[in-house]
């Protein structure tokens, strides 16, 4: 297997099917992120190239844009099939490979319960790669060892009630800007072939208002995990 370029060391890994994924899920949490100074990329599987609307140079020039706006340090795409993304030995090395280069602590990546089947082909070639990852003996030829401390699940185009929501309401003007920079993802003329008949922007702002609302917060982004998560008793007091 050729694997492409390493990616650098860093803090948050944000992986997605196709551009604009990440952003639509997780881009308030990522602008959070990095102001804090976490270290963030992103690394998407295709170019949409089978998206009804966009070229594949389009929608390489908007990814690179939100990346930008994000504060992202690195974008690179695995060039996987559109719409054939599968959890395959490829698919799977490569992700490996980017794992074991960037040594995040944090991975972000999609829920497989989704109406899309490249999302649920993401989601079961990330699962197995975190785990792979960790693995010394698994393809040493990969890179050293390495599995991510926390691995959170986005939801796609169905609801999950989520195990966590970051509270997103001081970049909520942010994140819109992220996800104005997909302009052929945005307004079309012809709303039919749209899942949920919404747009990228649209359906961002009415998943986070939702679940800010359920928060008692402007916006929030939802998070899936996959059993509980350790609290200290000291977060267990509001400040």
């Amino acid at each position: 297997m050729t694997t492409p370029p390493a990616l650098q060391p860093c803090d948050v890994l944000a992986i997605g099917a196709h551009p604009d994924d990440v952003e639509i899920a997780s881009a308030g949490t990522l602008l959070l992120l990095a102001a804090a100074g976490r270290g963030v990329s992103i690394l998407d599987l295709t170019r949409g190239e089978m998206g009804s609307r966009g070229t594949v140079a389009e929608r390489t020039a908007e990814a690179a844009a939100a990346a930008a706006r994000l504060g992202a340090r690195e974008r690179r795409n695995l060039e996987r099939p559109d719409t054939r993304v599968a959890a395959d030995e490829t698919t799977i090395g490569l992700l490996v490979h980017a794992l074991r280069a960037a040594r995040p602590r944090l991975l972000l990546a999609p829920l497989a319960h989704d109406v899309h089947p490249d999302h649920v082909a993401t989601a079961a070639a990330v699962e197995r790669a975190f785990f792979l990852a960790g693995l010394a003996r698994f393809a040493p030829e990969l890179g050293a060892p390495h599995r991510p401390a926390l691995f959170l699940r986005y939801p796609g185009n169905r609801h999950v009630e989520p195990s966590l929501a970051v509270d997103i309401g001081a970049v909520v003007a942010a994140k819109a800007e992220v996800l104005r920079c997909y302009r052929s993802q945005l307004a079309p003329p012809d709303r039919r072939h749209l899942v949920q008949g919404l747009d990228v922007l649209e359906r961002a702002e009415v998943r986070d208002r939702y679940h800010g609302a359920r928060l008692g917060v402007t916006a929030a982004e939802p998070f899936w995990h996959d059993g509980p998560l350790p609290v200290r008793a000291a977060s267990l007091l509001p400040d």
